[in-house]
């Protein structure tokens, strides 16, 4: 079956009345990944799914997949299903994973260490000023910052990391093609351009209210951590928290005023055993191990070296690119084991910068780090 044919009939499973992506995902196992048996037999048991069901398996709306095509056909646009071997594996753990994402831009991002940032839609600016400072400092360490899209913090925190230079992951609960709030319109082209827009709903799907608390489990499900930078006490923000420290994901809180009725929910997560943070440089510490486990993880799956990678032109899993300063820390750094101040002393750059450097590097496989902070170029790196 050709790559049309085996989207097509993803398109009709995935708009299936339903049936759902637990649904779909347990009926491909039964098939050992074929989408074709997987359909033959929702038709043989159509009656069991929603009543709408079998009309729509026996004569699916062919306008609506041809519309559904048509957008997939585009530059940059995606189906990503959970069957593709680069699918992000942080996703396989969580509860309900979903069974595809639509993504228009860069999806190699979804397999980059990533921070969620969430927070009030209502922010004060203080709030959305701290949004900001957060989400560039994590940017530029070399974290993907994740969030929805949304007013207030979701927004300043996406704004920051393209103001950065650097990517950011936006998951919406709308269909690819469209933007919600409308105010955001400028900044979902950016997003889209500079990182990536991912939806587990399909082209045309209108903003509904449960769609939203959906899509807060992918953001948290994608990411190493999740930060609630401001939220009152009714917060949605706090269901994408609970739902983090369910995926075994580490949670952060920053905290405020007691006056102020948008720090509530903040004091709340840390009172429940979140961990307070005043700086974005302890989120760093702490999901370090944790974006180095990621790496090897995600090495391990595609079983390709980052040589082997780059010789097929693929995007490198850390997301590290080439960069002249990059090549004269590797210079610098030779094969002997050197510590992180000599390094700084070798190259001019602060521990920080050089910290992210080193990130990304061991990610690539290309350094190690090693115990009393010291690192030590691998063969071949």
């Amino acid at each position: 079956m050709n790559e049309h044919a085996l989207l097509r009939d993803w398109l009709i499973a995935l708009r299936t009345p339903g049936l759902g992506s637990v649904g779909l995902r347990e009926r491909l196992a039964a098939t050992q990944g074929s989408i074709g048996e997987a359909l033959a037999h929702l038709r043989r048991h159509a009656s069991a799914l929603d009543a709408r069901a079998p009309a729509w398996l026996e004569q699916p709306d062919e306008a609506r997949i041809a519309a559904d095509l048509a957008w997939l056909a585009e530059p940059g646009h995606r189906l990503l299903r959970f069957t593709d071997v680069d699918f992000p594996p942080q996703l396989e753990t969580i509860a309900q994973p979903p069974a595809a994402l639509f993504v228009s831009g860069d999806a190699s991002l979804l397999l980059r260490p990533q921070v969620a940032m969430v927070g009030a839609r209502s922010a004060s600016v203080a709030g959305k000023a701290n949004a900001r400072a957060f989400a560039r400092t994590l940017a530029t360490a070399g974290f993907v910052v994740t969030s929805g899209l949304a007013d207030g913090i979701d927004g300043a925190a996406h704004e920051a990391a393209l103001e950065a230079g650097q990517p950011t992951v936006a998951v919406i609960g709308t269909g690819p093609d469209l933007v919600y709030p409308r105010k955001h319109r400028d900044l979902s082209s950016r997003v889209e351009s500079h990182g990536a827009l991912v939806s587990e709903f399909p082209p045309g799907t209108a903003a509904r209210t449960d769609h939203f608390p959906r899509r807060n489990r992918i953001i948290s499900g994608l990411s190493l951590g999740t930060l609630v930078v401001e939220a009152g006490l009714q917060s949605g923000s706090l269901i994408t928290a609970r739902l983090a420290g369910e995926q075994g994901r580490e949670v952060f809180a920053v905290p405020g005023s007691i006056h102020n009725p948008l720090a509530r929910g903040c004091h709340r997560l840390i009172r429940e055993g979140a961990r307070l943070v005043e700086s974005a440089s302890e989120i760093v510490e702490s999901l370090i191990p944790a974006a180095r486990a990621l790496g090897v993880e995600l090495a391990q799956r595609l079983e390709q070296s980052p040589a082997d990678r780059q010789e097929r032109g693929q995007t490198a899993i850390g997301g590290w690119r080439v960069d002249p300063e990059y090549q004269r820390l590797l210079d610098v750094l030779g094969h002997e084991q050197v510590a992180l101040d000599e390094l700084a002393a070798r190259t001019g750059q602060t521990a920080a910068v050089l910290s992210s450097m080193l990130l990304m590097l061991e990610l690539e496989g290309r350094v190690e780090g090693l115990p009393g902070g010291r690192y030590q170029r691998l063969p071949g790196g």
